[in-house]
């Protein structure tokens, strides 16, 4: 019993830590909260952690009654999960996805001169709570047998929101420590890890669906 949790432990956690990319969001988080004060910059981090930790559990406890009413099996969501997550990596790979993040931020501090709340938009959503973190949630909870299994996403999920809130508080030191070469290269492997995960989910989502082997 041990081993299947962390088994399933393992896989989420990998899986949730490359989506939601705590290191690639730091830089983001720094420069949107860098005209207020250190309790300004703490309060921020934990109430975009608050937000995206209530969306993305709440998906994962209702994903699979959404599923249901919605008459989509296990097997469709699995492979359609696959193929957002794989197109999520093409983007981190190719950096597209970083360049998005810095495009919001700026946008937003054009319009917003003096330090206002991050915590909901962009960070917790879209930056945190994301398509590929929400989809992810739901699926695997919904394929998750037995409650051994499901409180193993769920501490998967728990565990990168805690390590994001250590990121952001010490996100104006860690990014000069990186530096956006160092960054850009983690981003990049988390990418191609994140690809060859979305691909197992496709070929099983695919077997499953067509009763293959």
């Amino acid at each position: 019993m041990a081993g299947d949790f962390l088994t399933v432990f393992t896989a989420s956690f990998v899986t949730f830590f490359v989506l939601i990319d705590a290191v690639g969001v730091a830089p983001i988080f720094a420069s949107l909260t860098a005209r207020g004060t250190p309790a300004y910059r703490a309060n921020m981090a934990w109430r975009s952690i608050v937000v995206a930790s209530i969306i993305i559990f709440g998906f994962a406890f209702c994903g699979a009654w959404l599923l249901e009413q919605l008459h989509i099996t296990i097997d469709a969501f699995r492979a359609a999960g696959g193929v957002l997550l794989f197109l999520i990596a093409l983007d981190m790979v190719f950096e597209k996805r970083t360049e998005r993040r810095e495009t919001r931020a700026d946008e937003y501090l054009e319009e917003h001169e003096k330090p206002d709340d991050v915590s909901v938009f962009p960070i917790g959503i879209p930056m945190l709570a994301g398509p590929g973190s929400i989809a992810t949630a739901m699926l695997f909870m919904s394929q998750s047998e037995t409650w051994e299994q499901k409180g193993a996403v769920l501490a998967a999920i728990a565990v990168n929101m805690v390590l994001c809130l250590i990121v952001f508080l010490v996100a104006s030191p860690l990014v000069k420590a990186l530096g956006e070469s160092v960054a850009g290269a983690i981003t990049r492997i988390f990418g191609v890890i994140l690809a060859a995960l979305s691909t197992q989910l496709i070929i099983d989502g695919i077997i499953g669906a067509f009763n293959i082997g």
